[in-house]
């Protein structure tokens, strides 16, 4: 990245904020200015209107809201579905941690006019030996897919997850906490019969009961199903 881009980020890092940045990633080993994310969004969302080609074809920096800000130029740039998912398949590689992972795939909101191919576009991902392509993978489908038509594809794909990693295992619990809430008989039949592993199986019971929108009641069944 040009140095005049790195020092627009560091003219709107805030000392205290990157603190509370660096407590959030554990283990992160990127560099942290402390940019807080509504500045980046708004940067980003200047760059898509200019000349973005330039700033995603510049060699990515080893600094957490460099990386940050390139996923969220792919995420709200106007592009063609092939160029769109090209940056895409690029820019996961440098996806290292949870906050980076889960911003990117918030922002591409274009998987929902195009979930067929990007369902396939997923594929590879879903069965990654690297943790964080895993949960790319994962969080992707628990923000564009959660709908009725494809709950029980998302579901079979879930099960067939067998990453050891905490971060691919906690998407997993994520997603089928979600599944859970918007649709609770569905997920409650794939619970009862469902071969993920008794880790990932009781993180996601314990993320359903973490939820507001899932009764006392819902709450004490779903405890008494811990493996």
């Amino acid at each position: 990245m040009d140095g005049s881009m790195r020092q627009r980020l560091k003219a709107m890092a805030d000392e205290k904020y990157r603190e509370f940045a660096v407590s959030l990633v554990p283990g992160c080993d990127l560099e942290f200015l402390g940019v807080r994310l509504p500045l980046l969004r708004k940067m980003a969302r200047d760059i898509a209107k200019s000349d973005f080609r330039s700033f995603l074809a510049e060699t990515p920096g080893r600094c957490f809201e460099e990386i940050m800000l390139r996923g969220m130029v792919i995420g709200c740039a106007r592009m063609d579905l092939p160029e769109k998912l090209d940056h895409v398949a690029t820019f996961v590689p440098l996806v290292t941690n949870w906050s980076i992972c889960d911003s990117f795939c918030a922002g591409l909101k274009f998987a929902r006019d195009h979930r067929e191919r990007v369902w396939d576009f997923l594929q590879p991902y879903l069965g990654s030996n690297e943790e964080f392509q895993v949960r790319f993978a994962v969080v992707m489908l628990l923000n564009h897919y959660i709908e009725e038509p494809w709950l029980d594809r998302v579901l079979s794909a879930l099960d067939k997850i067998r990453h050891e990693g905490y971060y691919a295992r906690m998407a997993v619990a994520w997603a089928v906490s979600i599944g859970y809430v918007a649709f609770p008989e569905t997920t409650q039949t794939y619970l009862d019969t469902c071969r993920l592993d008794d880790v990932t199986f009781n993180m996601a019971l314990r993320k359903i009961t973490e939820s507001l929108r899932v009764d006392k009641n819902t709450k004490d069944m779903i405890r008494k199903m811990r493996r």
